[in-house]
């Protein structure tokens, strides 16, 4: 059973800047990033491949957000700049064996989830 656990989320302002952090208990081939907000489902964010050569975006994130691991310490990371009030959400990390499954929202595993909060 694969472990991944959220660190990093928060209250910022519209405009500041956020880094989650999902460390692993062992490197899975593709991570990435989930977001619930209020009263919605669970929608894709971000997700990247083992070699982090490969990498996808939700349309909303592209160019704000950037996601990135580092395989020898198990960590995946969420860097989120320019951040706008919708998106406030509790980011989830998630894990899936094919970087094309996961977003396609077929995921193996799942983080407990991290709040974010961006006020205007």
């Amino acid at each position: 059973q694969v472990q991944l656990v959220e660190s990093g989320g928060g209250s910022v302002q519209a405009g500041g800047s956020l880094r989650l952090s999902c460390t692993t208990s062992y490197s899975i081939d593709a991570m990435g990033w989930f977001r619930q907000a209020p009263g919605k489902g669970r929608d894709f964010v971000a997700a990247i491949d083992y070699e982090a050569e490969k990498s996808y975006y939700e349309d909303s994130v592209k160019g704000r957000f950037t996601i990135s691991r580092n395989i020898g310490d198990n960590v995946v990371y969420l860097q989120m700049n320019t951040l706008r009030p919708e998106d406030t959400a509790v980011y989830y990390c998630v894990a899936s064996r094919q970087l094309a499954r996961l977003v396609k929202g077929d995921i193996r595993y799942w983080g407990q989830g991290i709040q974010v909060t961006v006020s205007s």
